[in-house]
């Protein structure tokens, strides 16, 4: 059986000067999911190793340089589901966790479904998930994006409601002249959701989605990445993830979808575009998203400007990206 990954960045628009890192940073997140595929490892697993890279990237609004909430927290969102079993694990509004799909990951292994907020940071203590410090997801970006979007909402005040010491800290370290510069750009209109589907030697498919929400978003709000076919997906079919405005994606069930339609003899490439087709139809909903179907097949599709990917399948000698 030949074995594929996909791995995405996010769609929505780029800066030119960051589409070539976020597509390396692509090509190597599907690589790693890749060499646990060619060993003989899980869709699973692979598509946790690969999220898990991205979440440890930077350049992506997941894990490491999650974007801020309006109180200037970072609370994020993660969800797997392994297919043949229908097995899930999602984790919401969760603080001060690097890697949250490995969180998701243990709840997949647990009776749980989903968790959120207190109950899944309890939940990592017991599983001895690691955790980190707000310094350790905080970037000069992220921070800047805050700010643009407070400015852009005419909010003038820059002090956050929490972690004013490390982002008091990090407003210090940059220049005055460089913080001016930045609101006078344009913000980059970018959903930041991470994500990577698979399918194993088994045929075995496999679906991973990441987030650290929306800019400014309003605490405590929740997207499609850690609902069950909204924001990912996966069965004997397909498998999906997804990334966009969040409530679109809920209101249409946008992964789900695309694995129907492969159900109902869709190719992936067929199944891809008619979803996201229907998303800017029915919802004026913009993003994207990525899949495989049970003959190892790939389809991608977005509404937006650029959709950050990249896949390798059997027979080929490096990852293929594109935006």
């Amino acid at each position: 059986m030949p074995v594929t990954i996909i791995v995405h960045g996010g769609a929505g628009t780029l800066t030119p000067e960051r589409i070539a890192p976020t597509q390396e940073g692509c090509k190597e997140a599907a690589l790693t999911g890749w060499h646990i595929l060619t060993q003989g490892g899980t869709a699973l697993d692979a598509v946790e190793a690969a999220v898990r890279a991205l979440e440890d990237n930077p350049l992506y609004n997941a894990g490491v340089g999650s974007c801020l909430t309006a109180e200037g927290n970072i609370e994020m969102d993660a969800g797997i589901m392994e297919g043949h079993s229908l097995q899930v694990g999602a984790v919401a509004g969760v603080e001060l966790i690097k890697n949250p799909i490995n969180l998701a990951r243990k709840v997949l292994e647990s009776p749980h479904a989903l968790l959120n907020g207190r109950g899944a940071r309890e939940f990592a203590r017991q599983h001895d998930i690691p955790f980190c410090t707000f310094k350790d997801l905080l970037t000069e970006r992220q921070y800047q994006n805050w700010l643009k979007v407070r400015a852009e909402q005419g909010i003038d005040e820059q002090e956050p409601r929490y972690h004013r010491r490390e982002i008091g800290r990090l407003a210090a370290r940059i220049p005055k002249e460089r913080r001016e510069k930045n609101l006078q750009e344009p913000l980059e209109k970018k959903h930041g959701t991470v994500g990577a589907v698979a399918i194993d030697e088994q045929g075995r498919l496999a679906a991973a989605t990441s987030t650290g929400g929306i800019h400014n978003k309003y605490p405590g709000r929740v997207g499609d990445s850690p609902l069950v076919g909204c924001g990912f997906y996966a069965d004997d079919n397909a498998a999906v993830s997804c990334t966009g405005y969040g409530e679109d994606f809920v209101r249409l069930m946008i992964a789900k979808r695309a694995t129907d339609a492969v159900a109902r003899g869709a190719t992936a490439r067929d199944a891809a575009e008619a979803t996201i087709a229907l998303l800017g139809a029915k919802a004026s909903g913009t993003g994207g998203l990525i899949l495989v179907d049970r003959h190892a097949n790939v389809g991608f599709a977005w509404n937006s400007e650029h959709l950050v990917h990249a896949y390798i399948t059997t027979g080929m000698q490096e990852p293929v990206a594109g935006v």
